[in-house]
């Protein structure tokens, strides 16, 4: 059932000056802990390999590069069955 709204308080005007707080410069930076990440060369060699373009490839793979004549394959591969 649905009733009828019978009084409705205004709304308060907002107060446009702020109040005291301390400002964003006064407050002293807090030290950080830093941790230190090292990537193994296998990762790094992975991300290279993945960020590497077919043209990048086809040069390493017409040098004799096996990794990059794999993924020519893979590639050729998968081009001709998803057709």
């Amino acid at each position: 059932m649905v009733s009828p709204i019978h009084s409705v308080t205004p709304a308060q005007p907002v107060n446009p000056t702020p109040t005291a707080q301390p400002a964003p410069s006064a407050a002293k930076p807090q030290a950080s802990a830093q941790d230190t990440v090292h990537i193994s060369n296998a990762a790094t060699a992975l991300l290279q390999e993945s960020l590497e373009t077919s043209v990048q490839t086809a040069k390493e793979a017409s040098a004799g590069d096996p990794q990059a004549i794999r993924l020519q394959a893979r590639h050729a591969h998968a081009k001709v069955h998803t057709k």
